[in-house]
């Protein structure tokens, strides 16, 4: 819990540095706007439409439904795959057993972004819900991509490759924390039940990327360190047995 406890703090904070509530309030006015335009096209597409089109036309819509609960978003394309959903509504996945998959441009991940040296190349990833056989309910993700990090010996761009498989389980109170089995990650669901794809991803990647990132092949620095000023050459002393061995050669 400590772990998606740092990693929540620090998508909030990014996000009230960007004014992402200011945007997403903006979106969601857009967003109702168009859905109305779309119930309009929709009620007189099937006006016109043949019985049989007009079933397979709603069929479709109780699938997309029922993976993203009522207000998902059909397609992102800045972030996600095509028609892969943005928010995923997890007890419904859980209950129905199913999962998604896609890939993720790593520019699209802000807040990953401040530890790369840049956004080049993507993440490929797949959440599975379901429930184990003590019927605790969890998000079974893996992720696959390559990190283009600062070497902090050598100062030079490297690329770190990352596999992640984590097992999330998905709690609705710190208190169900506890009776996680071992190897689960707790994961504290909102009260709606939506989950971000795109964060829970971004928050892995976050948590696997290095405090100190290092090249694997670079070689240690070693170097003794001074104040700058060369240690003087210390004379040589005296043997104090020097003496004594030359009273012993000249006897009186």
């Amino acid at each position: 819990m400590a772990r998606r406890r740092l990693a929540a703090a620090l998508r909030e904070s990014h996000d009230y540095e960007d004014g992402r509530c200011e945007r997403d309030e903006n979106q969601d006015g857009e967003a109702g706007s168009h859905g109305a335009v779309r119930l309009g096209a929709a009620v007189q597409s099937d006006a016109r439409a043949t019985p049989s089109q007009t079933r397979a036309r709603r069929a479709r819509q109780r699938l997309h439904t029922d993976l993203t609960g009522a207000h998902g978003v059909t397609t992102i394309p800045r972030l996600m795959s095509a028609n892969l959903p943005e928010m995923l509504d997890a007890w419904r996945m859980v209950a129905a057993r199913r999962g998604v998959e896609g890939r993720l441009p790593l520019s699209a991940l802000k807040r990953l972004g401040e530890s790369l040296v840049d956004d080049e190349g993507e993440v490929r990833f797949s959440i599975e819900f379901r429930h184990d056989a003590l019927k605790v309910p969890y998000a079974e993700l893996r992720i696959e991509t390559e990190l283009p990090l600062q070497c902090q010996r050598t100062l030079e761009r490297f690329v770190l490759p990352v596999s992640i498989e984590q097992r999330l389980g998905l709690i609705r109170s710190e208190a169900e924390e506890a009776a996680l089995p071992p190897g689960y990650e707790p994961l504290l669901m909102p009260e709606d039940g939506m989950l971000r794809a795109a964060e829970l991803v971004e928050d892995e990647l976050i948590l696997a990327v290095p405090v100190v990132p290092v090249r694997p092949d670079s070689e240690p620095v070693e170097r003794e360190w001074t104040d700058g000023q060369a240690a003087p050459d210390e004379p040589e002393r005296p043997n104090p047995f020097a003496a004594l061995a030359s009273l012993k050669k000249n006897p009186k």
